[in-house]
């Protein structure tokens, strides 16, 4: 009898070395023998019908994508965080994403693997009541979202402005009050103001209130059912929860893969913009964030964590390089699109941080 190794066996297959050795010790493969640390397989062996490999194939179907335009949103970035998947891993079968903000890591994951677990979390109140109310109530978020459009895309600039300052109003009056009746009509709200506003930027002062200005759109799609609906689906498997990341550790283990994308930490001292909520994520919550790290590594959580590089502003600022100095640190790439100064926006560099 011929015998092929583990590397021609997976070569041959189109699957990896360590796969192949996973499959000859859970016995999958017949007649395969164990000589010195390596597996002989038979050349006349056929590939077995692999469960981890079918989890883990890409889905053929349309893909999804964020429903809101997120200050920070990691859709330019996907290409390079994706490199970092580790769904090839037969072990890893849960993903968390604790700082959820618009999703894109999220939605891109979700259209590509079908995991056993998966969790999102946000501190911002409005956000993940978005996220429910698109997960339990798509058909009367549709059917509000759409009553808006009509409303508004008829209307001169002037009267746009007059029904957007409204609608900002009542939102943050529902903000402010917490009428948990009224919590479709408040994820309405936060995507028409998404929608709407200036850049797409989600903002709040001091006291909590949603303050970003008009936009100049001319056209915008305000209900973008088909995605809505997609994003739906999806969701139906996924755990929403609003709280604060270290509500995650429960979820988190050896079988989970976490990405962490928090506030940002401003590069320079003016570019102060945090506010996604009202509470303030400072250096020593970055640190924080970095001890949560070591425990969830401790775990034996796959983990990769974005932010700025300080770098880009002061070459001797080691602030990230100190506190994830156990990590591997990569810095990419990456374009600046929301700012108030239109000179301000261009290439900059961002870290991608991993425990693998």
């Amino acid at each position: 009898m011929d015998f092929m190794s583990e590397r021609e066996a997976a070569d041959k297959w189109g699957i990896s070395q360590r796969r192949v050795a996973v499959l000859c010790s859970e016995q999958r493969i017949a007649k395969a023998t164990m000589v010195g640390d390596m597996w002989i397989i038979p050349t006349s062996a056929e590939k077995p019908i692999d469960t981890a490999s079918t989890l883990y194939d890409k889905i053929e179907e349309k893909a999804v994508k964020p429903f809101l335009k997120w200050a920070g949103g990691k859709g330019q970035l996907l290409k390079e965080i994706e490199r970092f998947y580790p769904f090839d891993n037969s072990r890893i079968t849960k993903y968390a994403e604790p700082f959820v903000g618009g999703a894109a890591v999220l939605f891109d994951i979700l259209s590509k693997y079908n995991l056993e677990e998966v969790y999102i979390s946000d501190i911002n109140a409005e956000l993940i009541n978005t996220y429910r109310m698109i997960c339990d109530d798509i058909d009367a978020l549709i059917e509000m979202l759409y009553a808006m459009q009509d409303d508004f895309i008829p209307l001169d600039t002037d009267n746009r402005k007059a029904y957007y300052m409204k609608k900002r109003e009542h939102f943050n009056d529902l903000k402010v009050n917490g009428n948990e009746n009224v919590n479709i009509e408040k994820a309405a709200l936060m995507i028409f103001l998404n929608k709407t506003c200036f850049n797409g930027l989600f903002r709040v002062n001091k006291k909590g209130l949603f303050n970003v200005p008009m936009g100049a759109y001319k056209n915008p799609m305000i209900c973008d059912e088909n995605n809505l609906r997609a994003v739906s689906e999806k969701l139906q498997s996924v755990t929403i929860v609003c709280g604060d990341y270290r509500d995650s550790a429960d979820f988190i283990d050896e079988n989970t893969f976490v990405y962490f994308d928090p506030p940002y930490r401003p590069i320079t001292d003016t570019a102060s913009f945090t506010a996604y909520t009202e509470n303030v994520f400072n250096d020593e919550e970055q640190i924080e964030l970095a001890r949560f790290v070591d425990d969830i590594h401790r775990k034996g959580a796959k983990v990769v964590i974005s932010n700025s590089d300080p770098k880009n502003s002061n070459t001797e600022d080691d602030f990230f390089d100190n506190i994830y100095s156990a990590y591997n640190i990569k810095r990419v790439e990456a374009t600046r699109m929301i700012n108030c100064n239109s000179k301000s926006r261009g290439k900059i560099k961002e870290l991608l941080i991993s425990n693998f």
